[in-house]
């Protein structure tokens, strides 16, 4: 196993994933950390172009296409960025990783959960977050941030997952809380329809511990 700390936020659209990847970076920048913070799909410069074509609403994908899609990111994202950054002893921050790919294209997709793992093994290269937080919030809360999210920006445009129905989100929420429960040693839940802050310092908390135990 890599040397460094590895950490992931996952969550349905909305739930805050980004945001609190930039404040988690600067709160352990501030305390002398060193710290990449990436993202998938999209970490690489081939991860741009996959990500491109993985989020255009307009491109019809099979659901085999768009998981051999962020198989391949996640492929090159780990290999050219991820293992580099541990190797050296960095904390590294992802929004978004495998845990993605099992409820959206798992839970979400209804593609075979099983399979689903082997295949994110191969693209790991069995590299695993060492703490995941979930951030979980309401279907309606994260569309509605989305949409609120939009207009101030002037964006019209939903992506090929945030334009999806209610109920698929549903089942990509449920996901999330499922590989929590499987997975309690990693996968750390937070409420993410608290105020802005009391997330902030539950992440925190979660990240404390982390590092306190290495």
């Amino acid at each position: 196993m890599a040397s460094g700390a590895f950490i992931t936020l996952e969550g349905v659209e909305g739930s805050g994933k980004t945001t609190q990847s930039r404040l988690l970076a600067e709160w352990l920048k501030a305390a002398g950390h060193r710290v990449t913070v990436t993202h998938e799909p999209g970490g690489t410069r081939a991860g741009q172009a996959i990500r491109a074509i993985f989020l255009d609403p307009g491109v019809s994908l099979e659901v085999a296409a768009e998981l051999m899609l962020v198989l391949a990111d996640r492929a090159q994202h780990v290999r050219e960025k991820l293992r580099p950054a541990l190797d050296s002893g960095e904390i590294v921050i992802s929004d978004r990783y495998a845990d993605s790919t099992v409820a959206y294209q798992g839970y979400g997709r209804g593609f075979d959960l099983n399979l689903l793992r082997e295949l994110n093994r191969l693209a790991t290269d069995n590299i695993m977050p060492d703490l995941t937080i979930v951030l979980d919030c309401k279907v309606a809360t994260g569309l509605t941030r989305i949409h609120d999210r939009m207009n101030r920006a002037g964006d019209t445009v939903l992506d090929r997952f945030e334009g999806q129905a209610a109920d698929f989100h549903g089942r990509v929420r449920q996901g999330f809380l499922e590989i929590a429960q499987q997975e309690p040693q990693r996968v750390s839940i937070v409420n993410a329809e608290e105020p802005l802050e009391r997330v902030t310092a539950q992440i925190r908390q979660r990240v404390d511990r982390l590092l306190a135990g290495r």
